[in-house]
């Protein structure tokens, strides 16, 4: 009877614990994070803009609801998501979860919000068949409204998130300046990098020519591959603007190379002799690394004629990135044709190297000759670590702190226009736009645009590391199962020790 009345009493209190622990996780939702990039923790950026909401915001989110796992995988993330910033707002965020693919009424609804369906090929009972997927959001504030069209599996969701609500929230827009008039490619000729700076910036072209007056209302002023020389009045109003505070992103061509007659030499711009002013020295090399981008070389055999990849060795393919807000989260960035930089300047403004080779490069002084028949030996990669990339900050200009990065390649990110339009590197693109954004901004948004789950193929792993992976999720488990069978064999074994005792009661 005793035992009886003690078992229902520990039944009653494990209900209520059930009971409370229910009210709790509904009041307050807590998740666990174990990702090495924590991409299930909010950030600063993203806790500092959700309690600083002046308005309150809708957030309706059009998923498809069951549908292939990682589409409900999405689904959930984005839920518990939206849950945590409801909660850090202190109910400013409101949300609601819409099924599309339940009615041509809700499909409707979707599409005129303007989510647009992703087709993608599912696979029943041994047959292929397309479904209509949506994977998108409508975030409004009062008459404001940005889209999500999609939130692709695995990616930084809370940057697109938070990015938007940042958009609807800000009625005036921070502006950024992209230098023109020295032979510099246009605002369409960067469509990768504008579909991202546009969110949060106000882009417009400068020229120095006609600006008598002050730039200060531009966060950022950038100079991205000119071509022609500057005036010295123009380089007075880059040096007032540095001296108001103002911050520069320069990525600049100092070489160039003529793959008709394959002779490399350097671009008469005189850009280098202003930065050379300032610290900033760009020595007249072409930069070669051991790890390099391919290019496409026609051959020869018999009488046929086919296209070999060939590593170029004055591409670097950089792998390794310095602890900076602007290359945090990148993995490959590929640099043509680039210099070295020395810093010469003051100690008292800081130099910090932002881009560097492998440690296995070198340098070859301009003018050269590009030879792709040449037998190239360790011997020819004698550096590392050279840099291609750097920040300088501190009082450069008179007595007010500036920034500027400079970048030795001044095409990166540059897509071009029209036929001659390419696609870039999405890393190529987050390095012009974390500049940007690390000049420009002070939210903190920056973390964010690279905070998702990163690629981590086996085929990169040692053979060895692959094989103790392997064989540790083989045992592991087996392994767990065995301790907890002799740990449950030995607790009955001391209980049956113990019954066999004298006065021994149950």
């Amino acid at each position: 009877m005793k035992n009886k009345k003690s078992i229902a009493s520990q039944l009653i209190l494990i209900a209520v614990a059930l009971i409370l622990l229910n009210i709790l996780t509904d009041r307050f939702f807590v998740r666990l994070d174990f990702t090495s990039d924590g991409i299930y923790t909010l950030s600063k950026a993203t806790k500092d803009i959700l309690t600083n909401l002046d308005e309150p915001v809708t957030i309706t989110a059009f998923f498809t609801s069951g549908s292939q796992p990682e589409i409900e995988k999405a689904r959930k993330d984005f839920k518990d998501l939206l849950v945590e910033y409801s909660n850090r707002s202190k109910g400013k965020v409101n949300y609601e979860f819409i099924n599309p693919n339940k009615n041509e009424e809700t499909e409707q609804q979707a599409m005129q919000a303007g989510i647009q369906p992703l087709v993608l090929n599912v696979r029943e009972k041994d047959q292929v068949k397309q479904q209509k997927v949506f994977l998108g959001a409508k975030i409004q504030m009062g008459d404001r409204s940005e889209i999500i069209p999609a939130v692709q599996p695995g990616t930084a969701m809370e940057y697109a998130l938070t990015s938007a609500i940042k958009k609807v929230s800000v009625v005036n827009k921070p502006k950024v300046g992209l230098i023109q008039g020295q032979g510099e490619p246009g605002l369409g000729s960067f469509q990768q990098a504008m579909e991202q700076l546009l969110v949060l910036y106000s882009i417009e072209p400068v020229n120095l020519t006609d600006s008598t007056g002050s730039l200060s209302a531009y966060k950022t002023l950038a100079i991205v591959a000119p071509t022609q020389q500057f005036t010295d009045a123009q380089f007075r109003v880059l040096d007032n603007y540095l001296s108001g505070g103002g911050n520069l992103f320069v990525a600049y061509n100092h070489v160039e190379g003529d793959f008709q007659t394959m002779q490399g030499k350097v671009i008469d711009c005189n850009l280098n002799q202003w930065l050379a002013k300032k610290g900033l020295t760009i020595e007249n090399n072409f930069v070669i690394d051991q790890s390099a981008g391919n290019v496409g070389v026609r051959q020869q055999m018999g009488g046929m004629s086919f296209t070999r990849q060939i590593p170029f060795f004055y591409w670097p393919m950089l792998r390794k990135f310095e602890n900076h807000p602007v290359t945090k989260g990148l993995e490959q960035v590929m640099i043509q044709l680039a210099s070295s930089i020395t810093y010469t300047g003051s100690s008292s403004v800081q130099f910090t190297p932002l881009l560097k080779t492998s440690d296995k490069s070198g340098t070859i002084a301009s003018p050269m000759y590009f030879d792709l028949q040449k037998q190239w030996t360790d011997a020819d990669f004698p550096l590392k670590g050279v840099t291609i990339g750097a920040v300088l900050e501190g009082q450069i200009v008179g007595s007010s702190k500036s920034r500027i990065i400079l970048i030795t390649d001044g095409d990166f990110a540059v897509n071009g226009e029209g036929q001659n339009a390419q696609q870039k590197q999405p890393d190529a693109i987050s390095l012009l736009v974390n500049s940007v954004d690390w000049l420009s901004d002070d939210t903190g948004l920056i973390d964010l645009r690279t905070k998702e789950v990163t690629s981590r193929p086996l085929d990169e792993i040692s053979d060895g590391k692959r094989a103790f992976l392997k064989w540790l999720n083989f045992a592991l488990p087996i392994l767990l199962v065995i301790i907890y069978g002799i740990i449950r064999m030995q607790i009955r074994r001391n209980k049956r020790f113990r019954r066999m005792e004298e006065g021994y009661v149950s």
